[in-house]
């Protein structure tokens, strides 16, 4: 995902947030569903990384999780400079869709292939993937696909 993909951008991009009490997970993607980025995050540092990304790509809309922490995110986010948009989406289930997600994005190799899918555990945080199901779910409610 290279950076100069921000710049080739006509159309404005919606940035995923799951939201998290140590970490959150980030994405940008566009309408035409192409994943422009994605990253973890620090608790501590997502307003600030929130703030770069949209200097970085045009942002039109944060779309986040209605869960654990949303109320005290959505107030955080509402404080931003020219803030944006915040729609909450049902992240229900998200955490389980990111994990089969993952094993689609790299499939296991060697005898971990042996091991059964429900069984498998990624070996590395997937909030970012979780971001970026909000934002295809946000986009398939505009679509009616629901």
């Amino acid at each position: 995902m290279p950076s100069s993909a921000a710049e080739e951008l006509s159309q404005p991009v919606i940035l995923g947030f799951d939201p998290g009490r140590q970490k959150c997970g980030l994405a940008i993607m566009g309408l035409d569903r192409i994943l422009r980025h994605r990253q973890i995050v620090s608790a501590n540092a997502a307003l600030k990384q929130i703030q770069t990304l949209r200097q970085e790509f045009p942002v039109s809309i944060i779309v986040m999780g209605d869960q654990t922490t949303a109320k005290d995110w959505k107030a955080k986010l509402e404080t931003l400079p020219d803030a944006p948009r915040v729609m909450l989406v049902d992240e229900r289930y998200s955490s389980l869709e990111a994990r089969d997600r993952y094993w689609q994005m790299h499939p296991p190799q060697g005898l971990s292939r042996l091991i059964p899918k429900g069984l498998r555990n990624p070996p590395t945080a997937i909030d970012d993937i979780v971001a970026m199901l909000l934002i295809e779910r946000y986009l398939n409610r505009l679509i009616g696909n629901e």
